[in-house]
């Protein structure tokens, strides 16, 4: 069966086979572009993949503009959460580009500005990959954990784990384990004051285990921009992520639109660069 699969923001993870289509790289955020054109290809049916809620109109309009090529069906994360279907099985290359890997969904913090599933966490078969975008994949039993490592432990790439991870629930076992499967990169996260505390103490488990400080492998994101953030504010977090050796990601905060403030553009490039962040000399 030949489905094209429909986007409306290309990211670094949309697929780019020959039946993905998404924005095209002049475009910027132009999700017309993804449209079918005067002769759409001959497909058995169309899905629209929406992941962000400030897309949904886009991908509306994107499932009208393919309703002649083939049946078409609307979905992915924005509309899934309300149709209780978010657990459903994970393919590999259908939605996200091969190599990426979700292993499980949901989440049981309830942070004010995630959109994830709050409550239990659904456990997912386990696919073949190195890039786990789990919601929280250490809110799950060490034996899902172990099994995730063990999957990516065979891999021919070094694993890579950029949908992040929650630093309170970051033990000793979990840094040997990812420094033994020669992990090439983690994110954490600090986007509230509660985060900084574990930040810290996940940051020393990974040094006891033999990462090394301000080197590439050990990241954190940060939220800046929100109304009423300054660009001081922001520089002192980041900087503070920096002082304990790991190196920061400044994540540019979106309002319900998906816009987001051009004047902190430039600022957050900068500190989205690992190579220009390590350059810079700690405050």
């Amino acid at each position: 069966m030949k489905i094209a699969r429909v986007f409306p923001r290309r990211t670094v993870a949309t697929p780019d086979d020959a039946l993905s289509f998404r924005p095209t790289d002049h475009a910027g955020e132009d999700y017309t572009t993804a449209a079918p054109g005067m002769f759409p290809p001959e497909v058995d049916a169309v899905h629209v993949s929406v992941t962000f809620d400030y897309d949904r109109k886009a991908g509306e309009w994107l499932a009208d503009a393919w309703k002649d090529a083939a049946p078409v069906t609307i979905g992915g994360p924005s509309f899934d959460r309300e149709n209780k279907q978010v657990w459903r099985r994970f393919t590999p290359g259908m939605y996200l580009k091969p190599g990426y890997v979700i292993t499980s969904r949901g989440c049981p913090n309830k942070c004010w500005f995630c959109k994830v599933q709050s409550g239990p966490v659904a456990i997912r078969e386990i696919s073949e990959g190195w890039n786990v975008l789990d919601d929280n994949l250490l809110a799950c039993h060490p034996d899902h954990i172990n099994c995730v490592f063990d999957m990516l432990s065979k891999q021919k790439r070094q694993p890579e784990f950029t949908g992040g991870l929650e630093a309170a629930r970051f033990y000793l076992w979990q840094a040997e384990r990812m420094r033994e499967i020669r992990t090439k990169t983690m994110f954490f996260a600090y986007d509230t004051p509660d985060d900084w505390e574990p930040l810290v103490e996940a940051a020393e488990l990974c040094w006891k285990a033999g990462f090394t400080k301000a080197s590439h492998n050990i990241r954190a994101y940060v939220l800046v921009g929100w109304p009423k953030d300054s660009f001081d504010a922001a520089e002192k977090r980041l900087r503070q992520v920096l002082s304990i050796g790991i190196v920061p990601m400044a994540m540019l905060w979106r309002d319900k639109t998906g816009k987001r403030n051009p004047a902190w553009r430039t600022f957050q490039r900068i500190w989205a660069r690992p190579a220009s962040v390590c350059a810079m000399e700690i405050a």
